[in-house]
C-alpha cells in the first residue's frame, strides 16, 4: 500500500491533530454553546487518530477501507464543528485557521488513500 515511513508519519500527524483539538477545546470561552460544540469537536477530532491506528492494523483491504472511511467521517464532522465555531463567532477565523487548514489537509489525504485502496482492492 505505502512505505513504512508514510503510515508512521500519518500516525504522528493524527495524534498531533488530536492534541491540537484538545488545546483548542481548553481555549474555548466558558459559554454554554462553546461547551456543547466543544464536546462534539473534542470527540470527533480526537477519534481520528485512534481510528487511523485501527486502519493501520486492518485484517483486509476492505477492513482498511472501512476504518479509513470512519476516520474520514470524523474529520468531516470536525470540519463542520470548526466552521460552526467560526460562523457563530465563538472563535475567530484567525485563531482557527491553522486547525481548519490541517483538517482540510487530512481530509484530502484520507480521501486519496481511500480512493487508492478501493482501486487496488478491485
Amino acid at each position: 500500500m505505502s512505505t513504512q515511513k508514510e503510515p508512521f508519519d500519518l500516525r504522528v500527524r493524527t495524534k498531533k491533530f488530536a492534541l491540537r483539538i484538545i488545546q483548542m477545546y481548553r481555549a474555548l470561552p466558558k459559554s454554554s454553546e462553546a461547551s456543547i460544540i466543544g464536546r462534539q469537536i473534542l470527540r470527533s477530532g480526537t477519534s481520528v487518530g485512534a481510528q487511523y491506528r485501527e486502519a493501520s492494523r486492518a485484517k483486509s483491504p476492505r477492513d482498511f477501507i472501512s476504518k479509513m472511511e470512519g476516520s474520514l467521517q470524523e474529520l468531516d464532522e470536525t470540519a463542520f464543528w470548526i466552521e460552526l465555531l467560526i460562523e457563530a463567532e465563538v472563535m475567530s477565523k484567525d485563531r482557527m485557521s491553522d486547525l481548519e487548514k490541517e483538517t482540510d489537509e487530512l481530509i484530502a489525504i484520507f480521501v486519496s488513500s481511500i480512493k487508492t485502496a478501493n482501486k487496488n482492492a478491485k
